[in-house]
């Protein structure tokens, strides 16, 4: 996510006295007072005050010029991340800001961007913002506070049906006081630590635009919204590459938040096939920075003339991040993967450590929790806090009583040395299939009482799966299983998995370092029926009650204790097979290309904090190197 929008579930706060440039007032008619500030945070001290000039981990003094490129797989047909149809293009909403932003060495707070101040008082039934009078579109017309309220509006009505199904109730209404204010009334069903961030975190869009043009928020659009950011659309085919480039006439040139941020002139995208192609692309100079994804790739794969010449650079950085849980996730709709010995027995067959020592060189990490890299996540077996939590739960039949006294779930660990799983875990998960019902035929085959074959279809579009998954099948074979890799081009993966139509298919699981009511979309039995984050059709009511318990949490520490008894509860399900996660972050590029010595934590910043060097392109251009 490009670091000028806000982060989901990165909410604000009524610790006021401390941040400077804040004050209280008690207006007329009002019970209480109203506290008005430049930014909001739900814990702690905010970093940066009202005076910022720039932010810590930017050059200040970085010139402006050049274009960077990068690469993306399968093609496009729309510029609308948010509709259900269409694939949509790559960095489709560079162009798009919201009233309050998040900065990328502080995960807890929001500061006023598209407003001057922001208000609200000490119950949080309301927050006013105060927006600037000098953000314009990229058309050149003025953003006004009704083209926040009509932006929200969209968000609430046209929005995808997850998103609409968790917030539905939030607000009680919206009111436009002036051409540059505009008040979020919040009903008592919206959580606390989720309003101001709930309301400021909306992209803006054109309210003109969209009533000349016709666009909804639910179909594919052939062009970007009418937006306030940095880039504008400059030239696309649907089948190769899009291309953006900075909008000369910018209204936030000048804003601290953007001070050496946003260099480069244009932001190209190449479309390839596969990720091999790419690769391939990437050596040959047809795009010049690259992220890499693949560990056999990174360790073995850049022994090339370019690279022997010295012309591309390659770097690790740190990852301050939630780690992302990549995982394959069983569709809990379909009845063989209901049966959670039938999921273990399945996800036992997965040998991690082989893959890791023999394919991935030992570079990646397996992402035993959902909140992997971070203090977040479950370990040992529960503390009082989490045994509060979850006893009643237990009490009521919503988990196993085990969950209680038992260490938080990992993943069977395996013999490095050999892809094939020990006799003691075939045994093991020979068991739980026949508990569940599933017996071994003649034919090697596992069946159920109406004779029904033991069947598992894995999706994918990409081949840089293809050496995991096949390994994985073999092993399933040996307990009976039925496994199938089917390769589909990316807008049927998209359709599939929107649809439910597979037995595992992949996700990663983004959370966030102050997760709240965005967890209904990845975990509720709310949005189970239609979700690009619930993707495993998830319902579960223990579940429902530990979001609800992290939701209401109130201090830091209250919301660390919550997300331990999440974690260990969805871990406990056993409803994915969890791969594996970065804590680093690979790229390479040609050397023409510089960053801050200190990258912030939470980005690597390539597109917005990185700049081109013009004497060091020309010198690789005349030798030849692209």
């Amino acid at each position: 996510m490009p670091s000028h929008q806000v982060k989901q579930n990165r909410f604000a706060s009524l610790c006021a006295a401390a941040f400077g440039a804040i004050w209280a007032f008690a207006q007329p008619g009002m019970a209480q007072d109203v506290t008005i500030s430049h930014a909001y945070s739900n814990f702690g001290a905010i970093k940066y005050p009202a005076d910022v000039d720039h932010l810590d981990y930017v050059n200040p003094d970085a010139p402006k010029g050049g274009e960077i490129s990068i690469w993306a797989q399968g093609g496009f047909d729309s510029f609308n991340q948010y509709a259900s149809d269409g694939v949509p293009a790559a960095l489709n909403t560079i162009g798009s800001e919201s009233i309050l932003i998040s900065t990328d060495d502080d995960p807890y707070a929001l500061y006023c961007y598209l407003c001057t101040t922001l208000e609200y008082p000490a119950d949080l039934s309301f927050v006013t913002f105060n927006l600037r009078d000098d953000v314009t579109f990229a058309d050149g017309t003025p953003m006004t506070a009704e083209d926040v309220a009509f932006s929200f509006q969209l968000f609430q009505t046209q929005g995808i049906l997850e998103y609409r199904r968790v917030v539905e109730g939030f607000i009680d209404r919206v009111e436009v006081e002036g051409p540059y204010r505009i008040t979020f009334h919040f009903t008592d069903k919206t959580p606390m630590r989720d309003r101001v961030g709930f309301a400021g975190g909306t992209p803006v869009f054109s309210k003109a635009w969209f009533e000349r043009t016709g666009a909804r928020l639910d179909r594919a659009t052939k062009e970007p919204f009418m937006s306030t950011g940095p880039f504008v659309l400059d030239s696309f085919d649907f089948k190769t590459r899009v291309i953006y480039r900075r909008n000369p006439n910018f209204w936030g040139a000048d804003h601290p938040f953007n001070r050496g941020r946003w260099n480069f002139d244009r932001i190209r995208v190449e479309y390839f096939a596969d990720s091999d192609a790419a690769f391939e692309g990437f050596k040959a100079g047809d795009y010049t920075f690259r992220t890499e994804n693949s560990s056999q790739q990174w360790a073995a794969g850049y022994d090339f003339q370019a690279m022997r010449q010295g012309w591309i650079k390659r770097e690790e950085i740190p990852d301050g991040n939630v780690g992302t849980r990549l995982s394959w996730v069983f569709n809990l709709d379909r009845p063989n993967w209901q049966d959670g010995r039938v999921r273990d027995a399945i996800a036992m067959m997965f040998n991690y450590e082989w893959a890791r020592q023999t394919l991935q060189y030992g570079l990646y990490e397996r992402p035993v929790s959902f909140w992997p890299n971070t203090d977040l996540a479950a370990s040992g077996t529960p503390d009082e806090g989490e045994l509060a939590i979850l006893k009643p739960l237990v009490d009521e039949g919503l988990f196993d009583p085990s969950i209680l006294t038992e260490e938080a779930r990992v993943p069977i660990v395996h013999d490095p040395a050999n892809n094939r799983p020990s006799r003691r875990i075939l045994r093991e998960a020979a068991r739980l299939l026949e508990e569940a019902g599933w017996q071994i035929g003649d034919d090697g085959l596992r069946r159920n009482d109406r004779d029904e074959v033991l069947e598992l279809t894995i999706i994918q579009y990409s081949p840089i799966y293809d050496k995991f998954i096949n390994p994985f099948i073999e092993n399933l074979a040996l307990i009976g299983v039925r496994g199938r890799l089917e390769r589909v081009d990316i807008s049927q993966y998209v359709e599939r998995r929107r649809k439910g139509d597979f037995d595992l298919a992949n996700q990663g699981f983004d959370m966030d370092f102050e997760p709240s009511g965005g967890l209904e979309q990845w975990f509720g039995s709310k949005t189970a029926d239609d979700s690009s984050r619930n993707l495993m059709r998830l319902r579960h009511p223990g579940i429902d009650r530990l979001i609800q318990t992290v939701v209401a949490a109130s201090t830091l520490e209250e919301l660390k204790t919550a997300v331990h008894a999440l974690d260990r509860g969805l871990r406990k399900i056993g409803f994915d097979i969890p791969l594996w996660y970065n804590p680093e972050t690979w790229v390479a590029y040609y050397d023409f290309y510089r960053h801050p010595e200190n990258l912030p934590p939470l980005s690597v910043g390539e597109l917005d904090l990185w700049w081109y060097d013009a004497e060091a392109a020309e010198r690789l251009k005349a030798a030849g190197a692209f």
